[in-house]
């Protein structure tokens, strides 16, 4: 599983590298600043993650299944948090809408809340 994890961190986290500079670059011509603030929300967020899950699976202290539970909640999180705030960014510069997306974030910040409390429930368990 910490194979698995760390891959997963490894290529967000590139992948974060890479949002980051468009939406530090690429987006100043396409979009207001607010939805720029959106799009450079969900890379930050998917940055804090990408740190949590190279430590989930890096650390020896905590057991495989909190660390299935937590990688797949923050994995899953990242992607309806952040996707969604790139995906609707980016529908704007191409002046599409698509509402149902608007939903998906806060779902997202919930499943990426889940993976800490589940963290929390596993450690408290563990008597670390």
């Amino acid at each position: 599983m910490e194979k698995r994890i760390l891959l997963a961190a490894s290529l967000l986290g590139a992948l974060t590298i890479a949002l980051g500079a468009f939406g530090a670059h690429g987006l100043k011509d396409l979009v207001d600043q607010r939805w720029i603030d959106s799009f450079n929300t969900g890379v930050r967020y998917q940055m804090y993650h990408v740190l949590a899950l190279l430590w989930l699976g890096s650390t020896g202290r905590i057991k495989e299944k909190t660390k299935q539970w937590v990688g797949r909640l923050w994995v899953v999180g990242i992607l309806f948090f952040s996707g969604s705030l790139y995906a609707m960014t980016l529908l704007e510069a191409a002046d599409t809408s698509l509402a149902f997306l608007g939903p998906i974030t806060p779902f997202g910040g919930l499943l990426l809340i889940l993976g800490w409390v589940r963290l929390a429930m596993g450690i408290s368990r563990n008597n670390l």
